[in-house]
């Protein structure tokens, strides 16, 4: 690389210089020449005007009374003979230099009166105005030009510090009853509060403080409102920062802003770092399909240098939080840097429950709304969702202008969010028909299993996504917080996901099925290869065929492999069609023998639209109970 002398480079910034200031110049003069007032016979020419030429010969012919000379305007005003002293005088242009004493010459040869006016006071102005305003424009663009240069040292100085918010005591509104759901996690971080309150009661014994806890879950969990309450609790000086905000466009830059950060924590220790999704910066290194990043791995090198490197970081705890722990480096995830790893999980029923109370303290809810109940009907709601979940209700009971949040918001926020939103019902036609048989199909197929859940509704009205109705479900909730689910209990799932299909095919024939049930079939298919490929549950044996790895980004198994021969493969795409079939067959075996009490409930659906869970059941008792009817349940062994 060819090394530039001080100068080429002085050179180089005076051409920079001397390029903007001529730009200046060329600015401020068109700006002046559009500013300077031309001569009144160019600015309003008309008729009457006189040319030089045309003035001579009418003073030679004795035609001229009276001649008024303005010099510094270059313009002549004139009185002919026979003009009245109403008329205008007629204009004439002069010219520049030397040939206006032509002029002076002809009006003294022939005795015409003139008089040469001196209108230096208002020509004057007009060009001290002009180029007063032109030298204000050069002033301000030299003062810019300076601002930036200014600027840009002063950037380059604050490149790499630290971007990280400070609080000497972080203020954040947020203590430890305002979080509820993840009790687990609360008490490992009040060990940490209680460290930085009073660390005698554990020091006493020999034990440290820990350097780093992690917060891993899935998102909106509750791990950033864990950090706030942390901060709220402890009273001691907290900083908080974003991972991608280490992370910048030139080597070296992030691990200077590292430095700086931890720089500025041991100067306020004890205190808390909190880093926010911090697989920007920590995944790890030398990974990946083209090799790692200099930029990030650098920075983490450094982050892991002060967490716990050759000199010490005592007082200073570290937090983060991640949705992505498989990511992470094995060094940033070691003891001593990251002590402990605390699992903020999805809630349960009771969390769920504690979760919806404390949104529920600033809403008027009608004394009949049941939190129970739609803590039940939540299964695999974080609590981000849940807040969102009253927030819509909250929005519905406004728009329908009541004074309180009844229950009928609340089911429909929960469709709306799991579900999607309301569409114009269906008219009355073949198509809806056919949609209310897929749905009983469902929902009848799940109340005649031994081992389905109960229902909660069935309806036909349409909804955003192409959703032509859904039959829905209250899970019971051993089978949803804790999940183990038996062969029978699979089999179950596979033959209620195929009533649809199975009622379309009873009721319109083959050659009438549609494809609203592609989604069901696809869920039955995953479902039924996860059996007998992972689960073991097949004639093949109990081995796993299969093993997930969703590293592909990370460069693991780019090109996947089979991990069995392909006359295996045909024996598992056997077994996997004889679950498929049989489970079919099954469906369509208590739908057939209950057509009756399908048809039934179809017309009860084509008129309402929507049918609840008791409804349902209640439809289903007195069909049960009719002399001339009898109601084909499910048989024990199939």
């Amino acid at each position: 690389m060819m090394k530039r002398t001080r100068k080429q480079i002085h050179k180089e910034h005076t051409s920079t210089f001397g390029t903007a200031t001529t730009g200046l110049l060329t600015a401020g003069w068109l700006l002046l020449q559009s500013l300077t007032p031309l001569p009144a016979a160019l600015a309003q020419s008309d008729d009457k005007d006189l040319s030089y030429g045309e003035l001579i010969e009418q003073i030679e012919q004795g035609q001229v009374r009276e001649v008024d000379i303005y010099p510094l305007r270059r313009l002549a005003k004139v009185k002919l003979e026979g003009q009245s002293e109403k008329d205008e005088p007629r204009q004439v242009v002069l010219f520049a230099g030397d040939r206006n004493g032509e002029l002076l010459q002809h009006l003294q040869e022939h005795n015409v009166d003139f008089d040469v006016k001196d209108a230096a006071g208002g020509s004057a102005l007009a060009w001290v105005l002009p180029n007063l305003l032109f030298a204000l424009v050069l002033i301000v663009g030299l003062l810019l030009l300076l601002r930036r240069s200014v600027n840009a040292s002063g950037n380059a100085m604050n490149f790499g510090r630290s971007r990280a918010r400070f609080q000497m005591e972080a203020k954040t509104g947020v203590m430890f009853d305002d979080v509820a759901g993840i009790d687990e996690a609360k008490e490992e971080l009040q060990e940490v509060v209680s460290f930085l309150k009073k660390p005698e009661k554990f020091t006493a014994i020999g034990a440290k403080i820990p350097k780093g806890v992690l917060l891993i879950g899935p998102p909106g969990t509750g791990k950033t409102l864990l950090a706030k309450a942390i901060a709220g609790e402890a009273g001691a000086p907290f900083f908080s920062i974003s991972g991608s905000e280490f992370v910048e466009m030139f080597v070296g830059v992030g691990a200077s802003r590292v430095r700086d950060l931890f720089k500025k924590a041991k100067d306020n220790a004890p205190c808390i770092v909190f880093i926010d999704e911090i697989d920007a910066v920590g995944r790890q290194r030398g990974t990946g399909i083209g090799g790692g990043n200099d930029e990030r791995e650098q920075t983490l090198n450094q982050l892991l240098t002060e967490m716990d490197g050759f000199e010490g970081n005592s007082g200073i705890i570290i937090i983060a939080a991640t949705n992505r722990p498989d990511v992470l480096d094995a060094a940033l995830l070691r003891p001593g840097r990251f002590d402990r790893q605390v699992i903020v999980d999805l809630p349960t029923y009771k969390g769920r429950l504690g979760i919806l109370e404390v949104h529920a303290r600033d809403k008027k809810i009608a004394p009949e709304v049941s939190l129970d109940a739609v803590a039940r009907r939540t299964p695999g709601f974080s609590g981000a969702e849940l807040a969102n979940l009253l927030n819509e209700a909250a929005i519905l009971t406004a728009r329908r202008r009541k004074e309180a949040i009844t229950m009928l918001e609340v089911n429909d926020a929960i469709d709306r969010l799991t579900i999607g939103l309301t569409l114009t019902p269906l008219l009355d036609s073949k198509k809806k028909r056919l949609v209310a048989y897929h749905e009983v199909g469902h929902a009848l197929t799940a109340s005649l299993l031994d081992h389905s859940d109960p229902l909660d509704k069935v309806t036909i009205i349409p909804r955003s996504g192409g959703v032509g109705g859904f039959a829905s479900y209250i899970p019971k909730e051993e089978n949803v917080d804790f999940k183990l689910d038996t062969f029978a209990e699979l089999l179950d799932q596979i033959t209620h996901a195929l009533g649809g299909r199975a009622a379309e095919d009873i009721v319109f024939g083959v050659d009438e099925v549609t494809v609203g049930a592609s989604s069901d079939i696809k869920a039955v298919t995953d479902l039924a290869r996860k059996m007998v490929t992972r689960y073991g549950m097949s004639s093949l044996g109990q081995f796993a065929l299969e093993i997930p790895n969703n590293e592909v980004f990370l460069g693991r198994d780019f090109i996947p492999r089979s991990e069995y021969s392909d006359d295996l493969a045909s024996k598992i795409d056997a077994q996997v069609r004889a679950i498929a079939f049989q489970c079919h067959e099954k469906a369509r075996r208590l739908l057939q023998e209950n057509r009756p009490l399908m048809d039934k409930i179809v017309d009860v659906l084509l008129e309402q639209e929507t049918i609840g869970g008791d409804q349902f059941r209640k439809i289903m008792e007195e069909f049960a109970k009719s002399p001339e009817k009898e109601l084909a349940v499910n048989r024990t062994g199939d």
